[in-house]
């Protein structure tokens, strides 16, 4: 089984999954931007958004399906994913490949999450790069707080402004 955790920036995707993991020891974590990294570092990227690479939602499709088939466990994905045509294509082929995927999206208002990004840290020793991956992420708030109107079919809209034990408990409740 794939849990996704999709949201903002910024709206606690990876504190949940941790919370996840800690009560699902058995469960892997895998976050898809790892492989954008990759990516990044073998082929241009034209927009900017390694997500508009076709070999991204590709690759992240079949990684996910791999962990699931390989290793029998859930498998925890952090990652925001507000294109609704590559939220089609990734979430398609888990489904052609007959792994069930449960999607959760924590909706976070934009006002929170920028007052959540201006407190993150992301480079602490590159004050220039932490400032411009932040504005990055902050420019997206907008298209990240209107995804939760279009979401696929199936996807749980949580409150992410709850805290992140009780957004567990949610989760943990709706996987049984």
């Amino acid at each position: 089984m794939i849990i996704w955790v999709n949201g903002a920036f910024g709206s606690g995707k990876t504190t949940l999954v941790a919370e996840l993991r800690r009560r699902m020891p058995e469960s892997l974590v895998y976050d898809p931007e790892q492989t954008g990294f990759v990516l990044r570092g073998v082929v241009e990227v034209p927009t900017g958004d390694f997500q508009d690479l076709p070999l991204w939602r590709s690759q992240v499709a079949g990684m996910a399906i791999g962990l699931a088939r390989e290793y029998g466990r859930p498998v925890l994905v952090p990652m925001t994913l507000v294109d609704p045509r590559y939220a089609e294509e990734i979430f398609g082929a888990l489904e052609a490949a007959g792994v069930t995927a449960r999607h959760f999206f924590l909706a976070v208002t934009a006002s929170e999450l920028e007052a959540r990004l201006d407190a993150r840290v992301l480079c602490p020793d590159d004050s220039e790069r932490d400032e411009s991956a932040r504005a990055w992420c902050k420019a997206q708030v907008p298209r990240c707080v209107a995804a939760a109107d279009e979401l696929r079919g199936g996807a749980v809209l949580l409150d992410g402004e709850l805290p992140t034990p009780e957004l567990a408990d949610r989760v943990m409740a709706m996987l049984g």
